[in-house]
């Protein structure tokens, strides 16, 4: 879709970054100074997931319980938080987001919640605020993007091994990655370095953007039955399709007939 085809309601330049929000058909969308969309929202259902990439990222629901404490590192439009927010709500939710003018476009044209108990939102920068977890967050959702892709802060060594320190025992990190982007393999080895032998990748619904989980503790080898039972209470819990997730896992991580291997 180009922008052409979209009218532009919103365009803030500050600090070299141009925050951009568009709409066509009812989807309203995020840009970060170029074409690539960061972020959409349905406006007659502003705390669905628009972007198939965003409802994969919720696919470690398939492994671990659902988290009580989630820290998100990049909060765009804040879909994953709004929907965190409207449909977990025993989670709480900390996003930490650079660009203070994303989170104003954030309030402003995607209806992002006011901070309360269960949401908060810090401008700041993600790697060092991982830095000071130390162990107390279940999930870390790692979707930190800017003009020319992935901040360099968050795709070193030292950022996944903080990672792995800042999550709880049974935590997850959740990494959102271009397919089609340069570096997808070193990015890929930093994360089996930080957590050997315990990572899945799961591909979008266009092949574009792939999610890595990485668990601190080992997950072992799932029956495909049972995680197609799990899959089936979790769509009916969340309405996303994580039937589709649990075939999708096939395609890039080692498995058999009966099992998937972590």
């Amino acid at each position: 879709m180009s922008r052409d085809s979209r009218f532009r309601l919103h365009r803030h330049v500050a600090h070299r970054l141009s925050v951009e929000v568009s709409e066509r058909s009812g989807v309203r969308y995020l840009h970060l100074g170029s074409e690539t969309i960061q972020s959409a929202m349905r406006v007659a259902r502003p705390n669905d997931l628009e972007l198939s990439y965003t409802r994969c990222m919720l696919a470690f629901l398939l492994f671990v319980p659902p988290p009580r404490q989630v820290v998100m590192i990049g909060l765009g439009g804040g879909s994953l938080a709004k929907f965190m927010h409207a449909r977990m709500p025993d989670t709480r939710v900390t996003a930490v987001e650079i660009h203070p003018q994303v989170v104003a476009a954030a309030r402003q044209f995607f209806e992002l919640p006011e901070v309360s108990e269960r949401l908060t939102v810090e401008i700041g920068d993600g790697a060092a605020f991982v830095q000071s977890v130390a162990g107390g967050a279940d999930a870390l959702l790692v979707d930190g993007y800017g003009t020319d892709g992935s901040a360099p802060e968050l795709t070193t060594a030292t950022f996944y091994e903080d990672c792995e320190r800042a999550l709880s025992d049974n935590g997850v990190l959740v990494a959102n990655l271009f397919t089609g982007k340069p570096g997808l393999d070193s990015h890929l080895r930093l994360l089996e370095h930080a957590f050997p032998g315990r990572l899945l990748h799961l591909t979008d619904e266009h092949g574009g953007n792939l999610i890595v989980m990485a668990f601190v503790s080992a997950q072992g080898r799932p029956s495909w039955k049972s995680l197609q039972c799990r899959a089936r209470d979790l769509e009916a819990r969340y309405g996303l399709e994580f039937p589709v997730f649990v075939e999708r896992l096939k395609q890039r991580n080692h498995h058999d007939p009966g099992r998937l291997f972590i």
